[in-house]
């Protein structure tokens, strides 16, 4: 199961598809609460992050993430411009596992949602 927090209606409707499609179950969160609810409720495989939209909280949601010994181990990723050095660097010091460019994670998306996912930096 693959956990996705963002808001964003393309990016939702891309991997909702991208999954659908691929036969890999995938959930969405849109609040750190809903986020951390569904981590406690399941064993996942990923979350994945829009760094982009503080509407989610990402940071403060890998951060509470990281904390908790019971979801560290959790892999991350996050999507972000790739012009946003600094919310890339913010990302990483809570403890992101992977940052991708928005245009990477979308043209690799295929291969992050079925688990092939290699070491990708942003920036």
């Amino acid at each position: 199961m693959i956990l996705a927090v963002l808001d964003d209606l393309l990016f939702t409707s891309k991997i909702r598809t991208t999954a659908a499609q691929l036969g890999v179950p995938l959930i969405f969160a849109r609040s750190t609460e809903a986020a951390i609810g569904e981590m406690r409720r399941q064993p996942l495989a990923l979350v994945i992050f829009d760094l982009d939209n503080p509407r989610t909280d990402p940071l403060g949601t890998i951060a509470t993430m990281k904390s908790d010994s019971a979801l560290a181990a959790i892999p991350t990723l996050g999507f972000v411009s790739h012009v946003h050095a600094d919310l890339i660097d913010a990302a990483r010091r809570a403890g992101i596992g992977d940052v991708l460019a928005r245009s990477a994670f979308a043209a690799n998306l295929p291969t992050i949602l079925t688990g092939n996912r290699g070491g990708g930096t942003a920036g």
